[in-house]
């Protein structure tokens, strides 16, 4: 299939949820398909997280969202490992970060050390837990 027909599919399917942000939705295809990173600033109430949802299900992509607050911790987002008496050894849980889109909102509340963990997951594509990287999917 040509690429511009599957790019039109996608938008086409995102807009049947997302009415009356077409530049928006086009450029949001555009940051994913450069595996970039987009910042969407916007009042409450706009439609931010359906089109993100959108895009995940139009894409086949999983997505994860977290609402930040002072007391969302770095290990909920790159995860933890936790230690399995059956087996003696430690396991590792994927933390909110591990998908493919992934909705930070309002990132502004979460603490520095919080924010540098989504920033090592966006920059290094992958995350470090007990000293052991994860690549971010």
């Amino acid at each position: 299939m040509d690429d511009r027909r599957l790019c039109a599919q996608v938008v086409a399917e995102v807009k049947k949820a997302v009415v009356g942000k077409d530049e928006v939705v086009v450029k949001l295809l555009l940051a994913i398909l450069a595996r970039g990173h987009v910042l969407l600033e916007d009042i409450p109430g706009v439609g931010k997280t359906t089109l993100a949802l959108s895009f995940s299900r139009a894409l086949g992509l999983t997505c994860h969202r977290v609402q930040f607050t002072p007391d969302v911790m770095p290990s909920d987002l790159t995860g933890f490992s936790i230690y399995n008496k059956a087996t003696g050894e430690k396991e590792y849980q994927p933390g909110a970060v591990l998908c493919n889109l992934f909705l930070a909102d309002e990132l502004n509340r979460a603490t520095s050390r919080t924010q540098s963990a989504l920033l090592e997951a966006m920059e290094e594509g992958q995350v470090t837990v007990d000293g052991v990287s994860h690549p971010v999917p």
